[in-house]
C-alpha cells in the first residue's frame, strides 16, 4: 500500500496560540514537553523507510511547530535517513513553519539539505494577527514577514498557506494581492470550519456561501492575470482532475486514510484531522508502519470517505470532489444527512472554474500562450 506519513516531532508544542488551532485540543494522550526521542526518531525512519515502495521517500515534519525540537534533531534525521536508504532511492524533507524561530542558520539549514517549505501565512497584516497570535498573546505578522525576507535572501521560495476564516473571505481581493506580492509561488488556501460544544458552527468559520465568493474572486483574477506565474492548490488539481488523472491531495480523493500521523512518542493516528484517542492504529515502537497502513482499522476508515449523501451521489461535480474532507461533514439539522458543510461553496466555484479551466485547457493543447490565453479570459 502507497501511503506518507507526517511526523511531530514536538507533538502539538508551539510558540503560537492561533485562535482555530485543532491540534492544541486535540486528544491524543501527548503531554505538551519535550521532543521526539532518538529510539524513536530511528524507528521511524527505518520503519518508514522500509515501508516505501516507490523510488523517492518523502519526509513531512509538522506540528505544533516542528522547527522548536532544534536544528540538532534534523542533523540526527538526516543522518538516519542516509543510514538507512537503500540503493536506488532518494529522500525528500518538507517541514511545515509558522516562521517565527526562522533566521540565517535555519535558511542555511534547509536550504543545504534541499527541505521544501511550508509557511502559515493569514494574508493581510489585520487578518493574520486577528487570529495568529504567539504564546504571549502579541502578534506575529511582522515575524513572518521578517522570516519571508530571510527565504528570500537565502533563495529560498516556501509554499505559503494561508487559512479561510469568516474574516479571510470578506477579503478575497487584498489577500491573494498580499500573498502574491511575496513571489513564491505556490499558494494553498485552507477553510476552517470549526464547532463548539453544541455542535454549532462558530462565527469565525468561513460560510459556504462566503467560501464559494473567496475562490471565484480569486480564480477570475488568477485566470486573466496569473497563469504560470503563481500556483494556487485547488486551482491546479481541479485542473488535474479535468485531464484525467487523479487529484493528489486526500481532501479531494475518492478515499483517504493513506497519510498516517506520527506523533513523538510513536503513537500513530489515522489522520491529521483525527489525533484523537479513538483513531489510533498502535505505536511504531510496537508494529511497523506498512502493518499499520493496511491495517483493516485504517482501510475501513479511508474507505468510509465513499459513504456519501444522496445528493451527493447524484452531483455532477462528484466527480472532482468525492464529498470533500469528512471531518466538515455534519448535518445541521436533526433530519438532515451527513453532508460536507462547504458544499454550496464548492459547487459555486466548479461551476465559475471548470468551463473556464477546459477552455484554457483546450487553448493550451492548440498552442496558445499563457499571455494568449488570459488575454482571452481578460475580454
Amino acid at each position: 500500500m502507497q501511503f506518507t506519513t507526517m511526523a511531530k516531532p514536538v507533538g502539538s508544542r508551539c510558540n503560537m496560540n492561533c485562535s482555530y488551532c485543532y491540534y492544541l485540543h486535540a486528544d491524543s494522550g501527548q503531554d505538551g514537553s519535550g521532543r521526539m526521542s532518538d529510539e524513536v526518531l530511528e524507528t521511524y525512519i527505518r520503519s518508514y523507510t522500509e515501508a516505501c515502495e516507490g523510488s523517492e521517500i518523502a519526509f513531512t515534519w509538522h506540528g505544533g511547530e516542528p522547527t522548536l525540537a532544534g536544528i540538532s534533531f534534523f542533523d540526527k534525521a538526516i543522518a538516519l535517513q542516509k543510514k538507512y536508504l537503500p540503493a536506488g532511492k532518494h529522500v525528500v524533507n518538507a517541514i511545515q513553519t509558522n516562521g517565527l524561530l526562522i533566521d540565517d542558520d535555519w535558511c542555511r539549514f534547509l536550504k543545504d539539505n534541499h527541505f521544501e517549505i511550508g509557511l502559515s501565512i493569514d494574508g493581510t497584516r489585520m487578518i493574520h494577527d486577528m487570529y495568529r497570535s504567539d504564546a504571549g498573546g502579541s502578534d506575529t505578522y511582522s515575524r513572518v514577514r521578517n522570516a519571508l525576507a530571510c527565504f528570500e535572501k537565502h533563495g529560498i521560495r516556501p509554499d505559503l498557506l494561508c487559512t479561510v476564516t469568516a474574516e479571510t473571505a470578506a477579503s478575497p481581493q487584498a489577500v491573494y494581492e498580499t500573498l502574491k506580492k511575496y513571489h513564491t509561488g505556490w499558494i494553498q488556501f485552507i477553510p476552517i470550519v470549526r464547532r463548539d460544544e453544541e455542535g454549532n458552527v462558530t462565527d469565525d468559520s468561513v460560510t459556504p456561501k462566503e467560501y464559494g465568493r473567496f475562490l471565484k474572486t480569486i480564480f477570475r483574477q488568477w485566470v486573466r492575470n496569473d497563469l504560470g506565474r503563481v500556483n494556487i492548490q485547488l486551482f491546479a488539481e481541479t485542473a488535474l482532475i479535468l485531464s484525467g488523472k487523479k487529484s493528489t491531495v486526500c481532501w479531494l480523493s475518492e478515499t483517504c486514510g493513506n497519510i498516517l500521523i506520527v506523533e513523538k512518542d510513536g503513537s500513530v493516528f489515522a489522520c491529521d484531522h483525527f489525533v484523537d484517542r479513538h483513531h489510533r492504529i498502535g505505536s511504531l515502537m510496537e508494529t511497523p508502519l506498512a502493518e499499520m497502513a493496511s491495517s483493516d482499522f485504517q482501510k475501513q476508515f479511508g474507505n468510509a470517505k465513499k459513504d456519501l449523501s444522496a445528493e451527493c451521489r447524484e452531483c455532477p461535480w462528484l466527480p472532482l470532489c468525492h464529498g470533500c474532507c469528512p471531518k466538515d461533514r455534519f448535518a445541521l439539522n436533526a433530519d438532515d444527512e451527513r453532508q460536507y458543510y462547504l458544499c454550496e461553496g464548492m459547487k459555486a466555484y466548479f461551476a465559475e472554474a471548470v468551463p473556464v479551466l477546459k477552455q484554457a485547457m483546450k487553448m493550451s493543447s492548440e498552442g496558445k500562450t499563457q499571455k494568449e490565453i488570459m488575454k482571452y479570459f481578460r475580454k
